[in-house]
């Protein structure tokens, strides 16, 4: 599976390909109840044709119109939607909210989506800085600037000499390798795909890892040290160790917590945790990276099955990415 977002930047990069005209708007900022987050973008044709949403479906005839005319005139424009309680309660929305779009016209030599879609595709944390100013007509104009640093604060609006500067991350889609493909971890693949993380199974065992038990999910059929010794695991990756095995789960945590990777988890209770640090530090880890490892693993909600063990697992890991 790719992050959502490459496919609408295909899409433009196909289109552009045919020599079809595109633009491409962008959630600038949002108040209230908007349906989508700043950063959301919609990819539209000079025939109408789109990808992608703003608004979650309320606003998007509009997105789609404002988008052809820029495409006509060839000029970019900012446009302000407000999103009716009644157009919300269309949308299963509790109440209504507004969603600032910027909407930019693409050449066909643009290299605009070629950009977007290599970076998410190469998982390389970058950052595409806007400049949003006016000419002496008053006509928008653009320029646009890539960066490596990775400590922007995500979709960051900042105003300067009147114009404004768009701060917008690409960050790579989160994964989730998953050390054994045990009960808990066809429960764990479940939530993570509804929530846009890719799980990933690593586990030597064809008998527990196999298309049979995890259909359409990428299976690593190796032990954890060999998976994980090429820098796999970057920014964008969390590592749950499941097998309650040492021989399985000890390699694998050893490799995560000396790595960039966001979350690292183990199953097993107080004491069974207690014993691999004692493990780890004769090996000679520092206990900053013994301290990095959440054991017991999940969120105390009680869990008592391995649907429920999941859930918290998945809703730890959710809460470490959201505020990491």
């Amino acid at each position: 599976m790719i992050h959502r977002d490459v496919e609408i930047y295909r899409a433009i990069l196909d289109w552009q390909s045919q020599g079809i005209d595109t633009a491409v708007a962008t959630v600038l900022s949002t108040w209230g109840s908007a349906p989508r987050a700043v950063g959301s973008i919609l990819a539209v044709n000079s025939d109408g044709s789109f990808v992608g949403s703003v608004s979650g479906g309320c606003v998007e005839s509009a997105v789609v119109r404002q988008s052809i005319e820029a495409m006509r005139l060839g000029r970019s424009r900012e446009v302000s939607f407000g999103v009716t309680d009644d157009e919300a309660f269309d949308v299963g929305l509790a109440c209504g909210g507004t969603i600032r779009v910027l909407i930019e016209p693409l050449s066909p030599s643009d290299r605009f989506a070629e950009e977007c879609a290599h970076a998410l595709e190469t998982r390389r944390l970058s950052v595409l800085v806007r400049l949003l100013g006016r000419d002496s007509h008053g006509d928008m104009e653009i320029s646009r600037r890539w960066t490596d640093a990775a400590d922007f604060e995500p979709y960051k609006g900042s105003r300067l000499d009147g114009d404004m500067h768009f701060i917008q991350p690409f960050l790579p889609r989160p994964r989730i390798f998953i050390v054994g493909g045990v009960h808990i971890a066809q429960a764990l693949v479940n939530f993570a795909e509804i929530l846009d993380f890719e799980p990933i199974i690593v586990d030597p065992r064809e008998a527990w890892a196999n298309p049979q038990r995890f259909p359409n999910v990428r299976i690593i059929a190796a032990w954890p040290d060999e998976a994980f010794h090429d820098k796999t695991l970057d920014r964008g990756s969390a590592v749950v160790a499941l097998t309650h095995d040492a021989k399985f789960d000890d390699p694998a945590l050893i490799c995560a917590l000396q790595s960039d990777a966001f979350y690292v988890g183990a199953l097993g209770g107080r004491h069974t945790n207690q014993k691999r640090s004692g493990r780890f530090r004769e090996l000679g880890m520092a206990d900053e990276l013994i301290q990095r490892l959440h054991a017991p693993i999940g969120l105390n909600i009680g869990a008592a099955n391995p649907q429920e063990i999941a859930l918290a697992i998945m809703a730890e890991i959710v809460a470490r990415w959201r505020n990491k």
